[in-house]
């Protein structure tokens, strides 16, 4: 393939597409989030990703996984542990069985303040698709997050 082969540049467009999609729809979550629980969009993933953790097998993640989780550096997962536990809303114990192992909860008044910001996350992300599906470029895209059904 050559820089102006069709099949890279409609590759590029997509990717283009996508980003665009994606900037869009965490900016308008973070601008509500931000204003009516003065949480960011990071803030808010990491306490919901904690807040789905059970005291079963594997049922904690460690720093790491939670990284992987919000999609963010190891380095800078661990400032974001730091600032929402400065605020109350994390703990952090050591792990039981391996003392290196260290493991991050959601405390009850975080669990509380992400109740209360969940549903505004559900209608900021319900909005911004919303308008992104008037866009015929970002239309597909739309449909396509529409139709992904994870598993739980």
């Amino acid at each position: 393939m050559t820089a102006t082969d069709p099949a890279l540049t409609a590759l590029s467009q997509g990717w283009c597409a996508l980003s665009l999609l994606h900037g869009r729809i965490d900016a308008h979550i973070e601008k509500a989030l931000q204003s009516r629980h003065g949480l960011s969009v990071r803030e808010y993933s990491l306490l919901d990703v904690l807040s789905r953790q059970h005291s079963g097998p594997g049922g904690h993640l460690r720093m790491q996984q939670v990284a992987d989780a919000v999609v963010l550096s190891q380095s800078a997962t661990t400032r974001l542990v730091t600032r929402l536990e400065d605020r109350g809303l994390l703990t952090r114990y050591l792990c039981d069985t391996d003392r290196r192992g260290i493991y991050t909860d959601v405390t009850e008044a975080g669990q509380a303040l992400l109740t209360e910001a969940r549903p505004t996350n559900d209608t900021a992300l319900r909005q911004a698709l919303d308008e992104a599906a008037k866009n015929p470029e970002l239309a597909p895209l739309v449909r396509a997050v529409e139709e992904l059904r994870v598993p739980a």
